[in-house]
């Protein structure tokens, strides 16, 4: 969009404001477009270390550890980097296992523990009677009533 408008002849700023780019970077684009056309405006490759799990790889390693035989359904960093290990032949230290997790969308919580002894229909039933016998009502306000006048 921003090369279609430099071709049109608007000014660099102009041209940042209606695309949302700083002036800056139109100006880079303006300089690539002179030397190299629309070839010198695609895209980097990605910078740094290239990434050792692809996609498919990612989907493979969504599973609960229950799933997984794991005795309880919490993750733990070292169950999450074996997990990574075991399928998908990538080696990460424990710390880097929850950066994983995180760029899938997984935050660090933990389950809630409920007690065994548990009784569901006898909670219903204490929140619909007893529940409202103790709640505190809110009190009428001192002072003022609807019905009563003031005098002079």
């Amino acid at each position: 969009m921003a090369a279609a408008l430099l071709a049109k002849g608007l000014s660099q700023s102009e041209v940042a404001r209606r695309v949302g780019a700083h002036r800056q970077s139109v100006s880079q684009w303006a300089e690539a477009l002179r030397e190299k056309g629309r070839k010198g405006l695609k895209k980097a490759a990605r910078a740094g270390r290239p990434a050792k799990l692809d996609a498919a790889d990612c989907k493979r390693i969504e599973r609960g550890p229950e799933a997984l035989g794991y005795g309880s359904s919490l993750w733990t960093s070292a169950r999450v980097a074996h997990l990574i290990e075991q399928e998908c032949g990538v080696r990460y230290a424990t710390g880097h296992a929850w950066r994983i997790l995180r760029q899938l969308g997984w935050s660090c919580q933990r389950p809630a523990g409920r007690a065994l002894e548990r009784d569901e229909e006898k909670i219903q039933q204490w929140k619909r009677k007893r529940w409202p016998e103790i709640k505190k009502k809110p009190k009428a306000k001192a002072g003022r009533s609807s019905s009563s006048t003031r005098a002079d």
